[in-house]
């Protein structure tokens, strides 16, 4: 299979989940072998592990001071979709909440038509399996012969109690149906610290699930759309790879801090410094890696 891009060029805008601000974002086609590449200011910010400054509440890269904040869902859509070049011009802080989902991601990307390239794809493979977290929250990836994540989401709320949901890209349609349009979510009794301390200044009913004491304010868009969610951060944060990764990925209560510490730990136990897709291998020196278990 060979890498792709997008045709041409598409905007989208729309309010920032955390920063509360206005932003603008501008796709478009770039070279094979690029990667997901966004460029704020003058700096130019490849999605890598490397790159990811914080991972609190939300997955944010940045560069020489400049931050582009909650990358996960356009991460996730271009995944999602099998883009793997691709240029992303942000003018705000964080990349728009739209409304709280990869589908107005994926909407853009497919208005934008797809080019095929001539490089190959070249997915991860794993030479074994590989373990992040706690008793409680913790990842497990496996090699196998094609991608899937098996997740529990275990949460003391009625509307949510223990969500299972083992999932499987069988085709792009998939992804596109089941796990895009799968929204963020919070608790209304969390909102008040959240805003103090300079999360979730944009988000409301239409860019997220808002629980209540007795259950969403909200309606749902699947029964069991939080374990959901999950699964599409996960995968907006393995993209972070730079590459498809063939695995199992069983998780249970991640998060994207987690998910961020699982993703430098493929990176590390693969011996590999961030390439383009296409590049030469680099190999690093292996020295342990704290919070890394292999199993």
């Amino acid at each position: 299979m060979r890498q792709s891009t997008i045709k041409r060029p598409v905007t989208l805008e729309g309010v920032g989940l955390h920063s509360g601000k206005q932003a603008k974002v501008t796709l478009s086609p770039a070279p094979e072998d690029t990667g997901i590449v966004f460029r704020a200011g003058d700096d130019r910010i490849t999605a890598a592990p490397e790159s990811v400054v914080n991972s609190h509440y939300a997955t944010t890269i940045g560069k020489n001071g400049t931050r582009v904040g909650t990358v996960e869902h356009l991460m996730a859509a271009a995944a999602g979709l099998g883009i793997d070049n691709l240029e992303v011009r942000v003018d705000g802080p964080e990349i728009p909440a739209m409304d709280g989902s990869a589908k107005p991601f994926v909407a853009v990307l497919a208005a934008a038509g797809r080019n095929q390239q001539s490089a190959r794809r070249r997915p991860l493979t794993l030479p074994g399996p590989v373990r992040v977290g706690n008793d409680g929250r913790w990842i497990h990836i496996f090699p196998a012969p094609a991608f899937r994540i098996s997740y529990t989401l275990d949460v003391d709320h009625p509307a949510i109690g223990t969500q299972v949901l083992s999932w499987a890209p069988s085709t792009e349609r998939s992804f596109v149906d089941d796990v895009a349009p799968a929204r963020t979510y919070g608790f209304l009794k969390d909102l008040g610290i959240l805003r103090k301390n300079g999360l979730a200044r944009g988000g409301s009913l239409d860019n997220a699930v808002v629980l209540a004491k007795g259950g969403p304010l909200n309606g749902l868009r699947y029964r069991d759309e939080f374990v959901r969610h999950k699964i599409l951060d996960l995968i907006g944060d393995l993209a972070l790879l730079g590459r498809p990764i063939l695995a199992h990925v069983v998780a249970r209560n991640g998060g994207h801090t987690l998910n961020v510490e699982l993703v430098r730990a493929i990176q590390h136990i693969l011996g590999i410094a961030r390439r383009p897709a296409g590049a030469a291998l680099s190999v690093l020196p292996r020295v342990p890696a704290p919070g890394l278990a292999a199993i």
